[in-house]
């Protein structure tokens, strides 16, 4: 199959995202099928404001249409609700096109913490946006709970992988600190809750290992606190996996990509009680799910490693991929929405 998928999302941005989309590109490329990615790297850009690392496409209408048309795709993936993702979107429709979305971040939220949008709004247009899908995948039980009581429809699972070689359990002697090493991995910005993990009065040494725009004013604020910036590859995993407890204080995440990338370095995780947390880890087994942070990170010191280690390995990139496949074989076969209209919803 040719496949096109288009996101907003891509490198050099490093998150969950971009994440998924690479991994299952190279999964879908050892199955035999043809991805092109439309990104902002084909486009001029210019900043998010409030985050200056994303960079979105200037006016690309007219050039994502004549890629689309180049490529000649037999489906097109959507990934995210931006210029690229509008353009890509309304050429769909236009051609009576079937096309999938999925629903990777929770812009609602992360509109009302940064600029006050109220989400009966975001949630309206993001309706909207994916109301003409063939299929919006979601990656947890929960986020489809949720969606659909928010209205949205033609939902279907698409869930995550982590690399098992990459991310293996590792010397802790990596780390030179004082026991225990409380971490955090992650992009490093208000919609991640992270204050919430630096403010905890926690034994031994606290890590946040990942960068953002956030990033210098907790450097600043809380100088006790070992802030690495951004890694990657085997310096990134050789972090995670010489944690003794992985601390994920997001509310609003979709899913939490690192969380099973730390499971898998038998790492045990410590998070609230809330949509993704609760879908990944096995309260009392992989970790500890708690309203009281500081209680759930003290508590999975208890755990098993090993135990988290078997349930990362449940969680495969190929698995995961032949479910994004399925998806878009229904669209291509006209087995999911007719497109007869851009209809409106809300």
């Amino acid at each position: 199959m040719n496949i096109v998928t288009v996101t907003d999302a891509w490198r050099p941005q490093v998150n969950g995202v971009v994440n998924t989309i690479a991994r299952t590109n190279e999964q879908l490329a050892k199955l035999g099928h043809t991805v092109h990615v439309i990104s902002p790297q084909d486009f001029r850009t210019v900043p998010l404001p409030t985050y200056p690392e994303i960079r979105l496409a200037v006016f690309p209408g007219r050039r994502v249409r004549a890629m689309i048309e180049a490529l000649n795709p037999d489906a097109v993936h959507i990934a995210t609700e931006g210029p690229l993702g509008l353009a890509a979107r309304s050429w769909c429709l236009k051609n009576r096109f079937p096309f999938t979305t999925a629903f990777h971040t929770q812009f609602p939220e992360y509109l009302w913490l940064r600029a006050r949008i109220p989400p009966m709004l975001s949630y309206r247009l993001m309706r909207w946006f994916h109301w003409p899908a063939s299929t919006l995948m979601v990656a947890t039980p929960t986020l489809h709970r949720r969606l659909t009581q928010q209205g949205f429809r033609n939902l279907a699972y698409w869930s995550r992988g982590v690399d098992t070689e990459l991310f293996r359990p590792r010397l802790k002697s990596y780390l030179d600190a004082n026991r225990p090493v409380f971490l955090y991995m992650g992009r490093v910005a208000i919609e991640k809750n992270i204050e919430a993990f630096l403010k905890l009065d926690l034994p031994g040494t606290k890590y946040v290992v990942g960068g953002g725009p956030d990033l210098e004013t907790l450097r600043r604020k809380y100088p006790v606190v070992r802030f690495t910036g951004f890694k990657s590859d085997e310096d990134l995993a050789k972090h995670v996996a010489a944690a003794d407890v992985f601390v994920f204080p997001s509310r609003t995440d979709t899913f939490g990509l690192v969380m099973i990338e730390a499971l898998a370095c038998g790492v045990p995780v410590a998070a609230y009680p809330v949509q993704g947390p609760a879908d990944v880890i096995e309260n009392g087994v992989t970790g500890c799910l708690n309203d009281d942070l500081r209680a759930a990170a003290q508590e999975a010191l208890k755990l098993d490693p090993q135990g988290c280690r078997e349930k990362a390995l449940a969680y495969t990139w190929d698995a995961c991929t032949r479910q994004f496949l399925a998806h878009l074989e229904r669209a291509r076969h006209g087995t999911g929405v007719a497109l007869a209209a851009d209809r409106s919803a809300g």
